[in-house]
């Protein structure tokens, strides 16, 4: 007995975080994993399936491929990590939304109802109706008088977004390597390449189950089959 009961306490310890934990949520982190790896393999799966077409292939390809593949990952960080920046932005002006509803309600029954809007969704599977109604009571008293703070940017945007161009870009860096040390071999260059990203995509969703409490192996497995159906989807329609 004491023996599972020590297994379980050592499943539920709190996952160790990385450097990168501190400037963007884990999931955001995860998705900017797997959006960078599946950029980069619609290049080199559709370059595969160009192959199987009979299309003749040389080196000003494969260079035009690595070129523009990395330069595609780039962009996509750098517009994602504006985007981060510009949405957290806006979901702070979002914020004085709530507080501007409470501060305009006739009855402190308007306002808190205008508080469960925003939170029952969070708190209803959680908490009893009783429990909800004593919190909202107490952010109502805290925002009744409260002014709202200045909507700018902030340090932690910034860092957030340099944090998704700093993970796009290395997400794929183990996928370009087969790419510039095989180069003179392309066949086998796109084949290890595409290994490594399927690689990738898998350690990604295993350390999200790790990280959420989730089977690690069928999360890492999950991760890789949508990510080749979502593969499978773009090639097609031009990636």
């Amino acid at each position: 007995m004491s023996a599972r009961v020590h297994t379980r306490a050592r499943r539920r310890q709190k996952p160790r975080e990385g450097f990168l934990a501190h400037l963007l949520d884990p999931i955001d982190t995860l998705a900017e994993i797997i959006f960078s790896v599946l950029i980069l393999l619609t290049f080199t799966l559709a370059f595969r399936i160009f192959m199987l077409d009979g299309r003749p292939i040389t080196a000003d390809y494969i260079n035009d491929l690595i070129w523009a593949a990395l330069g595609a990952t780039v962009a996509w960080g750098i517009i994602d990590g504006i985007m981060y920046a510009l949405i957290e932005v806006l979901g702070r002006s979002e914020r004085h939304r709530l507080l501007w509803h409470i501060q305009a309600a006739n009855t402190p029954q308007e306002a808190i109802e205008a508080i469960g809007s925003e939170f029952d969704f969070i708190l209803e599977p959680i908490t009893g109706e009783s429990q909800r109604q004593t919190l909202y009571q107490d952010i109502l008293d805290h925002l009744r008088d409260s002014r709202p703070r200045a909507v700018g940017l902030k340090r932690e945007d910034l860092t957030g977004g340099l944090a998704s161009v700093l993970i796009a870009v290395l997400a794929v860096a183990p996928s370009f390597l087969p790419l510039f040390i095989f180069r003179n071999d392309y066949a086998l260059a796109i084949r290890l390449s595409n290994l490594v990203s399927f690689v990738v995509l898998f350690a990604a969703g295993y350390e999200w189950g790790r990280y959420t409490g989730m089977n690690r192996w069928r999360t890492g497995l999950l991760v890789t089959a949508v990510g080749a159906l979502l593969v499978a989807v773009a090639i097609p329609l031009g990636g």
